[in-house]
């Protein structure tokens, strides 16, 4: 299983390395298009390659027309089958961090918890009893200002920590972002008087999170690579915002 992991991620390394040239010949298809559609001279730098060019293009589909990167690929099945979660902690961690991670189970559908020896839990909410359990089903997600390509980016990672819901799921999870902390909340909701009076409950637990890192494969693949990283030098930056207004 080791050596097949190592050669799918050699694999899926090689195919980043090709996006480069792949987005090249794609601008290059992209100018001999213009110019035919225009009626304008092909370009001095394209005529060399102008009959190779328009035989590719010739051949193209709506599927092929426009080329596919790494991230396609890493959720390419994501529909076909739920996602897994491993939720670990550091070594010998303090008790509030144990019922953390256990509430997290509950919040990630399909996650497991395994304990390697300042958050708000749902223990720690005073109106239990208005709190209520935990609900199993799949949860709507909510995605609140990820706008810029690196908030899209982690949008669509926290997205695809959770499997596609029921429509009339009543379990919603939002991950909020502003100047770059993202805000998790956990609500359900009720319609006691139809659509217009719906009452949100939260149920825990809430917590506040920065981006630290975006690592390309698992955290066990010594030559993965870094796709994103934060730097100290980001907190003074204030006006700079990463993943969203």
């Amino acid at each position: 299983m080791k050596r097949k992991n190592t050669r799918l991620m050699k694999e899926y390394l090689y195919r980043k390395s090709l996006e480069g040239k792949e987005r090249l010949l794609y601008e290059n298809k992209r100018k001999i298009r213009e110019a035919l559609q225009e009626g304008k001279p092909i370009p001095t730098e394209l005529r060399n390659e102008e009959a190779e060019l328009r035989r590719e293009i010739d051949l193209e589909d709506e599927n092929t027309a426009v080329p596919r990167t790494h991230i396609d690929d890493e959720y390419a099945k994501a529909a076909e089958r739920d996602p897994k979660i491993l939720i670990t902690t550091s070594r010998n961690p303090s008790a509030p961090l144990v019922q953390f991670a256990k509430e997290l189970k509950l919040v990630f559908p399909n996650a497991q918890q395994m304990n390697r020896g300042g958050q708000v839990t749902r223990h720690d909410i005073k109106d239990k009893k208005a709190m209520g359990t935990m609900p199993q089903v799949y949860p709507h997600v909510i995605l609140d200002n990820f706008t810029t390509k690196l908030g899209e980016r982690t949008a669509n990672i926290l997205k695809h920590l959770f499997p596609v819901p029921k429509p009339d799921t009543k379990r919603i999870i939002t991950f909020a972002n502003q100047s770059d902390y993202i805000s998790f909340r956990h609500h359900t909701y009720e319609k006691h008087g139809g659509p217009k009076s719906i009452v949100l409950e939260e149920i825990g637990p809430r917590f506040e999170m920065r981006l630290f890192k975006i690592k390309l494969g698992t955290l066990d693949q010594t030559e993965s690579q870094d796709e994103w990283v934060f730097k100290p030098y980001m907190n003074t930056a204030k006006k700079q915002k990463f993943i969203g207004i």
